[in-house]
């Protein structure tokens, strides 16, 4: 879709391909980042790592990039295209949903990585301190925007399905094509609430839909976030 001229807050919102192209990539007179930096930053936020949650068998993924597709696909030389499609999280991009919400949950808390672990009971006694493996040396005003964006996002963009009265959301989706004829995706959304002060990060994985599905991700977490707030109302409070 030609979504006109776009900022990095709109282009998150509306899930602007051609902007992350660019800007990844390049194009024309506008520099891109190249496949080194996109790399950097992903394995900054804990992508291509595992997290050490308290549970077995956790995989750490794959980010392309010339060296991995070297080993994956020999005598093959990497490509503006690989670049590109990279930018976007597609082509060899492999996330785990619980890597992901590690990463956006350094974007709601001002760039912390965490190391997730897991709770039997809710009591405040069994919660303590999280424990920050790192902190990222980024701009606060730079975190801000991508917030902004995730939050446009559900208010105006392609994350409406968790517009809802009772709790702010900022969210992001995404659809990674599968197959060799692409007829089926994996539809996830990503976020965190409340967008004011953010408490809690999520994501949701919708494993292998018909491509044309209306009913993603983001369905499935609205339909969460309506039994939250008709049984756990203390969580959108």
């Amino acid at each position: 879709k030609a979504h006109g001229y776009v900022d990095m807050r709109r282009a998150l919102a509306v899930s602007s391909n051609v902007y992350f192209f660019e800007i990844g990539g390049g194009y024309k007179n506008q520099r891109g980042l190249g496949i080194a930096k996109l790399e950097e930053y992903a394995r900054l936020f804990g992508l291509g790592e595992a997290t050490g949650i308290d549970l077995p068998g956790e995989t750490e993924g794959a980010i392309p990039s010339p060296a991995w597709k070297e080993e994956h696909f020999p005598g093959d030389p990497w490509r503006i295209g690989d670049t590109y499609n990279t930018a976007i999280g597609q082509y060899g991009f492999q996330v785990t949903p619980i890597q992901l919400v590690r990463a956006v949950a350094a974007i709601a808390n001002g760039g912390d990585i965490i190391r997730p672990r897991i709770f039997l009971g809710a009591g405040e006694e069994n919660q303590g301190t999280p424990d920050t493996l790192r902190t990222l040396s980024l701009a606060e005003v730079d975190l801000a925007v991508v917030r902004e964006g995730m939050r446009l996002g559900v208010t105006e963009g392609i994350a409406q399905a968790v517009n809802m009265p009772f709790v702010d959301v900022a969210a992001k989706t995404g659809t990674a094509e599968i197959g060799t004829a692409k007829r089926y995706v994996h539809s996830w959304i990503s976020g965190f609430f409340p967008y004011a002060r953010p408490r809690y990060a999520f994501a949701v994985v919708m494993e292998k839909g018909p491509e044309n599905t209306l009913r993603g991700a983001a369905f499935a977490m609205r339909t969460l976030f309506e039994w939250i707030y008709t049984n756990r109302p203390e969580y959108v409070e």
